[in-house]
């Protein structure tokens, strides 16, 4: 019997994010790439992908190719994972172009977008999309200092259904705050078509949780890990027992260029620090040298420029990044690798090699420690901390240090 629900995460940063809210709240999950064998005894299976870097037909060609994985689990609930901040655009990252196939595939009797994650500062209000930004202070979407500004897609729609219309979505019935109470008025919008539901608290989550088991059948909810807070409940959290990690150094990448990562790449303080500008980047020579100067007692950091031009575009760039990457994990073995930022997380993430991720520990708002599955037992088990380019505390990076030489 397969996993009663499946999660389809459009980066692995915030794969891994519903992977850790699933397991926290106490069902057996793990998550898994393409190539992955099929899964037994899961409650919840998570696929990872880059759905979110790529343009409409290249993430119609990856959601063809992970279906038959979707379809075999047959599970009740199908979740889309997506940023918290929904940042994507009609030509690339598009939620609505995979929405729409996953609808045409997977059939579903409800579809719903729940709108916000209080527990990360997300919040959707008569259809309107609010964030917190680095400041502290609560923005609409398009006027947030970081995602209206975001390099690859600005947010310049905070009306979330027309947001996602615009992509090709459905219009979306507006279930919204005063009506969250009345839960067979709900339910039975729920079950009339797509729905897009308002979410500013965390005590709007079991309510729309009793909606949606009112509503029945199979659904498709598509959000953030909001998500995975209606659906998980559980008082203990569900781990997997994973091997013990291998020998080697510690690397951490921030792809990200957001200013809350360049934050966390300033605070740091264990590592050795190394800018990776755009000559340094493009140099052939630069992974043997980086690998030369890993050590098992002196962690790397390696960050972008935040101002510098790369010349490339954001997929090209994401693909160089996880060949230098690739290149060094092939030269220093490595015992933990830390990555911010989605794009470029989920392109290192599989060029590694990884059939799969088990959560290990919470690290705070957004991020997570897993252990890495891979048949190379150089690799096997090795300590893996995703996080988003928006997420997590200052000193999360030294934190990672201190928990992976537990």
């Amino acid at each position: 019997m397969g996993a009663r629900i499946v999660f389809l995460g459009d980066d692995f940063t915030g794969a891994s994010d519903s992977l850790a809210t699933y397991a926290r709240g106490g069902l057996v999950t793990r998550l898994v790439t393409g190539d992955a064998a099929p899964e037994n005894g899961l409650d919840v299976l998570g696929i990872a992908s880059d759905l979110r870097s790529l343009q409409p037909s290249r993430a119609e060609q990856v959601v063809e190719a992970l279906w038959p994985m979707i379809s075999r689990e047959a599970p009740d609930v199908l979740h889309l994972k997506t940023c918290s901040t929904f940042d994507s655009a009609p030509q690339v990252g598009s939620i609505g172009a995979v929405a729409r196939q996953l609808i045409a595939l997977f059939k579903p009797d409800v579809t719903a977008v729940i709108g916000g994650q209080p527990s990360l500062g997300r919040y959707c209000a008569f259809g309107t999309l609010f964030a917190r930004g680095p400041d502290g202070a609560v923005h609409r979407i398009d006027r947030h200092p970081v995602m209206s500004r975001h390099p690859v897609t600005p947010m310049q729609e905070a009306d979330l259904g027309r947001h996602l219309e615009a992509q090709g979505l459905a219009p979306l019935t507006r279930i919204t705050l005063p009506g969250l109470h009345d839960t067979d008025q709900v339910a039975q919008i729920l079950r009339a078509g797509p729905a897009l539901i308002d979410v500013i608290s965390a005590d709007d989550l079991p309510r729309i949780g009793e909606a949606l088991a009112q509503a029945g059948g199979r659904q498709l909810l598509i959000g953030a890990s909001s998500i995975a807070e209606i659906l998980a409940t559980g008082m203990e959290p569900a781990t997997i027992s994973a091997p013990a990690p291998p020998p080697g150094g510690l690397l951490t990448f921030a792809g990200s260029r957001s200013s809350v990562t360049a934050a966390q790449v300033a605070a740091a303080r264990a590592y050795e620090r190394v800018e990776l500008t755009p000559a340094i980047l493009d140099d052939p020579q630069t992974p043997a040298r980086l690998a030369e100067s890993m050590s098992a007692d002196r962690p790397l950091l390696l960050h972008l420029d935040a101002e510098a031009d790369y010349r490339h575009g954001p997929d090209t760039l994401a693909d160089i990044c996880a060949g230098v990457v690739a290149r060094i994990a092939a030269l220093s073995p490595l015992r933990a690798l830390g990555l911010a930022g989605g794009d470029t997380s989920s392109r290192i993430v599989a060029r590694l090699g990884f059939t799969a991720l088990d959560y290990l520990a919470d690290m705070g708002q957004g991020a997570c420690i897993c252990a890495g599955r891979h048949a190379d037992p150089g690799r096997n088990g090795m300590r893996v901390m995703l996080k988003g380019g928006q997420m997590g505390a200052a000193d999360l990076f030294d934190r990672f240090v201190d928990a992976s030489t537990r």
